[in-house]
């Protein structure tokens, strides 16, 4: 095998060949399995995340996924099904080389992080998009081809409900403000980074409709490079727990929430008029309530009614007295 864990269908063909030849036994192969396996190492692409960061991007970006789903699904009312496919570590050369021409490809930046990375979509996951929000029914063209000036508008209008997701994911790490610098469709034009640098390549698979397609976020190493301490799972798992709300937080919120100020509104009473007799009001008319003189008065919070009550004077102030407490309204009943 040339440096690779998985064997290659042209390798398969001939370890078959061989064993149907006899020029390798199976017995052989056996041996061959209990010695000392070596794997080699490539210094030209050297391995700069460990597999514990690769999981941790996994689980981050399959947050990603399922808010992106939502919003897809909901804003173009369409089958929408969204799924982290692979993470992988390879040169940027190697990532630039794999993408088809013309593509759409964003160029935005991770602030406060420094450099640039690339939002890579393919052109059929595109189309279906513009298509459906165009009120069609979701279908790309034949022939992939460039966007036009409108349809680019409406393509960064939907990055940047994008971004928005990938920052919701991003928080458990870090607080995000990604900027959307640059749309283009030639991958040549997209060098962000040395050609052997290396990068990480989160690729979703998207259906959209009755289109299916690859979606690629290339985030060179420099990037991320200052924060990859916190790239591990245990990091994002007591991140994760240090948020949750404790007894204490709970009663610190409960006491803030007791002070706050809310308006509310006694009402003395009210009639009903028709257009008719709105319009023919004059100074000095007088409308009758129904509310009688004896009758409690409801006393609004919000748009419920909570208490009823009686109206007097608090020394030189105006007041009411609360008589009954009103249940309707209450959090169990909404």
């Amino acid at each position: 095998m040339a440096g690779s864990d998985v064997l290659s269908q042209s390798e398969i063909d001939e370890l078959l060949s061989a064993l149907s030849t006899g020029v390798v036994s199976a017995e052989e192969m056996k041996i061959e399995q209990t010695q000392r396996k070596v794997k080699v190492y490539d210094f030209k692409r050297p391995d700069k995340f460990s597999k514990d960061q690769i999981r941790t991007l996994y689980m981050l970006h399959e947050n990603f996924a399922r808010l992106l789903n939502t919003y897809l699904a909901a804003h173009l009312r369409s089958f929408v099904n969204i799924n982290v496919a692979s993470v992988d570590q390879l040169t940027y050369e190697e990532f630039i080389r794999s993408l088809p021409n013309p593509s759409v490809i964003s160029i935005f930046q991770m602030r406060p992080l420094k450099g640039s990375v690339l939002l890579e979509l393919n052109p059929n996951i595109v189309f279906s998009i513009i298509d459906r929000l165009f009120g069609g029914p979701g279908l790309p063209p034949a022939k992939p081809r460039p966007l036009t000036d409108i349809e680019e508008v409406i393509v960064k209008r939907v990055l940047a409900k994008t971004l928005e997701s990938f920052t919701e994911a991003w928080k458990q790490v870090i607080a995000l403000e990604p900027r959307m610098d640059a749309i283009e469709t030639n991958p040549q034009f997209t060098q962000i980074v040395p050609p052997n640098d290396m990068v990480v390549i989160i690729t979703l698979q998207a259906k959209i409709g009755q289109a299916e397609g690859l979606l690629n976020i290339c985030i060179p190493y420099l990037v991320l490079e200052p924060i990859m301490s916190k790239l591990s799972t245990t990091y994002w798992v007591a991140s994760s727990m240090a948020k949750q709300l404790t007894d204490e937080n709970i009663n610190a919120l409960q006491r803030k929430l007791e002070r706050t100020l809310i308006p509310i509104v006694v009402e003395l009473g009210c009639i009903g008029v028709n257009v008719h007799e709105l319009l023919g009001l004059n100074p000095g008319d007088v409308l009758q309530l129904e509310t009688r003189v004896e009758d409690d008065l409801k006393i609004v919070v919000g748009s419920n009614e909570k208490f009823r009550c009686k109206p007097g004077i608090s020394g030189k102030k105006l007041a009411v007295q609360i008589t009954q407490i009103i249940s309707k309204g209450e959090d169990g009943d909404e």
